[in-house]
């Protein structure tokens, strides 16, 4: 979404719109590719992980395609709205990015793979868009809910930037943060599994070189690499 010339900025608290105390829509309970629950208590033995890479009709199904990975779901996430609704979040006003829950199986997928795959699936150095999608909701962002999480994606953000400074890109714009402090709000359910209902959708993600769909690593791959 274009912002027909204002730069993008993020809003203190006391500037973000107020939001609601309850969504105001229902999900459905299945993920519409994996049939699995879209909404937790999750089974035991899975993690949860949060990633910002831009649009997150795409970003969604590069993870439900891998092994090991149980749900997805996209949401908003790191802003100060409770709540929020699309148009909200679009309008710069909430502070939140656009995020892909990956609820997944660290013995089959660990995190260091779903990390690899994040950051070969963007462009983490754009700040505030990807591509030509504009705007705060579109920046890099992992919000980590361990501090294992954290040390992983610290190390995967600083060993990423010295291949990307050596191939000629610029500085990781991509914030690592604990989702413990920025709630998780699920989008509206057409957003939910968006390029699955609609197969030739948009997808707005590429790699630092690859386009989406070209680049996404084949689900039997994942645990290869």
């Amino acid at each position: 979404m274009a912002l027909f010339g204002r730069t993008p900025a993020l809003p203190t608290p006391d500037q973000a719109l107020r939001g609601r105390s309850e969504p105001e829509f229902t999900l459905s309970e299945r993920h519409t590719v994996l049939g699995t629950p879209l909404l937790g208590p999750y089974p035991e033995g899975l993690a949860v992980a949060d990633f910002g890479l831009g649009c997150f009709w795409g970003a969604e199904r590069v993870f439900w395609r891998v092994p090991g990975v149980w749900t997805t779901l996209v949401g908003y996430q790191g802003g100060s709205t409770e709540n929020p609704a699309y148009e909200e979040v679009c309008s710069g006003l909430t502070g939140h990015a656009e995020v892909v829950r990956v609820v997944h199986d660290p013995s089959v997928v660990p995190y260091e793979a779903l990390l690899k795959l994040f950051w070969e699936n963007h462009d983490p150095t754009q700040g505030f868009r990807q591509g030509n999608d504009v705007g705060t909701q579109y920046r890099s962002a992992l919000y980590t809910h361990s501090p294992a999480q954290a040390a992983a994606a610290e190390a995967s953000r600083a060993a990423y930037q010295q291949v990307l400074t050596g191939s000629g890109h610029g500085t990781i714009t991509t914030a690592v943060l604990p989702a413990e402090d920025r709630p998780f709000y699920p989008a509206e359910p057409y957003h939910q599994q968006y390029l699955d209902k609609n197969p030739g959708g948009y997808c707005g993600i590429g790699g630092t070189g690859v386009s989406c769909p070209v680049g996404v690593a084949p689900a039997s791959e994942v645990s290869e690499k």
